[in-house]
Order: C-alpha cells, then sequence, then structure tokens
C-alpha cells in the first residue's frame, strides 16, 4: 500500500501569485504541542525569474545571520530549487507581515550596507560551495526586489 502524500507546493498555482511576497504555508503542531510554522518567502516571480545560483548562495548565507538579528525563533531558511525564493521554518506562530518586515530590513541591510566581511560562511573551512558566492549579484537582487516591494499576501500586492 502506497502511502497519499500531498507537497503543498506542488499544489500552489505558480502562475497566480505575485512575487515579491511572504506567505504562511503551514502551522505545524508536535507531539507536545510546539509549533513549527512554515513560510514561503517568495523574492522573485516564478517561472519569470530566477536569481543566479551565486547571488542566492550569498543571500542565504546573509539571510542566516540577518533573520535571527532581527527575530526569535529561527530554524531554517532554505532556497527553493527553484531559486526563486526560500522556505522559512520557524518556531512558534509568526505573522506574515512580521516576517516580510524581517525580510525587508534584511533585504534593506544587504543592498546598502553589507560588506564582503559580513558574509558569514564563505570560507573552504565553513562553506560546501565557498566559490559560488556573489556580494554584487544579492546587492542588486535585493535592490530589485526592494524595489518592487514586499507584499504580506500571495495573490494581491498588500505592500508592508
Amino acid at each position: 500500500m502506497t502511502k497519499e502524500v500531498i507537497v503543498e507546493s506542488f499544489e500552489l498555482d505558480h502562475t497566480a501569485v505575485k512575487a515579491p511576497y511572504v506567505r504562511l504555508i503551514s502551522e505545524e503542531y508536535g507531539p507536545v504541542g510546539d509549533v513549527i510554522t512554515n513560510f514561503d518567502i517568495r523574492l522573485v516571480q516564478p517561472n519569470e525569474d530566477a536569481i543566479p545560483t551565486s547571488g542566492l548562495h550569498t543571500i542565504e548565507h546573509l539571510l542566516a545571520k540577518l533573520i535571527r538579528q532581527r527575530i526569535d525563533g529561527m530554524i531554517d531558511c532554505s532556497p527553493f530549487g527553484c531559486r526563486t525564493g526560500f522556505h522559512l521554518i520557524m518556531w512558534g506562530k509568526h505573522s506574515s507581515a512580521d516576517l516580510a518586515k524581517v525580510i525587508k530590513s534584511s533585504l534593506e541591510e544587504i543592498a546598502t550596507t553589507t560588506t564582503w566581511e559580513e558574509v558569514p560562511g564563505t570560507t573552504i573551512e565553513s562553506c560546501g560551495n565557498y566559490k559560488d558566492h556573489s556580494l554584487f549579484s544579492a546587492k542588486e537582487w535585493a535592490k530589485l526586489i526592494l524595489e518592487q516591494g514586499i507584499s504580506t499576501d500571495p495573490f494581491e500586492r498588500q505592500l508592508i
């Protein structure tokens, strides 16, 4: 007997969403009541654009630090294979609006003040593909995303 599995992200109509946005995917409850929230942090429009791997890789490393500086409870922020954004996994309940503010603030820092020395995990010892980074690309993409604004709704633009 094969177990029926539904992967939420494969059920999402990627032609209907309007990036950039922050979308709550799910709230999962553990056996003792712990809550984990999963967010879709969509930075570019699916099937229309994709962030190059070196820029996305650098954004990933920076978000790992910057999100934790701005809000407690981050478990993981992992890039989508399609290179249009990230899954953000958090302990506890959080709103899309709160996370959109954190993402916006983080991208503003990347775009304006971040230096190469501030990018964590860029050595052979600390990264599995340390040669594949680009702060220039990360900054340019952050600027483009911020110019469009970050929405708290994936289907109707509700900018923060």
